[in-house]
């Protein structure tokens, strides 16, 4: 049963599979009842659950563990509301199953910030009013941290490129790019200072 299963799982990553999961693994009622233990450290710490094969890791995170800053918008990858950390890259949470997350080391909006500050990108949101509702801003922040970390002084063509697997329906992302350069501002002057 583990290789079938072991076997769907990686089948859900091919363009074929994708089609498969969504058609017959999550309307399948022989899933219901089955269970795969996994073990992931989330914001630095250790949690362990029984889930369900098909259960996505933006449900695991919301509804298990009561995560809700990782937002679900399309469910198609589309958005990138569900962006979070898994071992330092960016995922779009609402294509992954939480049993791909076995043993990662998984980074929610939540666990950002660290000792009670903000970190310099959610700062710099803040501060530049790189929001309106709200929805797509930790998606946004996800990707920003991953994107400075990859290129720590980058144009506003850079960010904008950066960001383009994540969409706001409020902003024109004007605000959106002027906070990633300054939290890149930020970040210079921090590690220049």
């Amino acid at each position: 049963m583990t290789l079938l299963w072991g076997n769907i799982i990686l089948l859900a990553h091919s363009a074929l599979g994708a089609e498969f999961y969504r058609r017959i693994l999550l309307a399948n009622p022989a899933v219901e009842g089955l269970a795969l233990k996994i073990q992931m450290t989330v914001n630095g710490q250790s949690r362990e659950a029984d889930v369900e094969p098909r259960l996505l890791l933006v449900h695991f995170l919301r509804e298990n563990l009561g995560l809700t800053g990782t937002k679900i918008g399309c469910d198609t990858s589309q958005c990138g509301s569900c962006v979070v950390r898994m071992n330092g890259a960016t995922v779009k949470s609402c294509t992954c199953l939480a049993a791909q997350a076995d043993g990662a080391e998984i980074t929610t909006i939540e666990g950002l910030s660290a000792g009670g500050e903000l970190h310099a990108v959610q700062e710099a949101f803040w501060n530049k009013h790189g929001l309106q509702c709200g929805y797509c801003t930790a998606g946004m922040i996800m990707t920003a941290v991953e994107l400075l970390e990859r290129n720590p002084n980058p144009t506003p063509e850079e960010v904008r490129q950066g960001l383009e697997g994540n969409i706001c329906r409020c902003t024109g992302y004007h605000n959106i790019v002027q906070a990633v350069l300054a939290a890149a501002e930020a970040n210079s002057a921090t590690s220049s200072g």
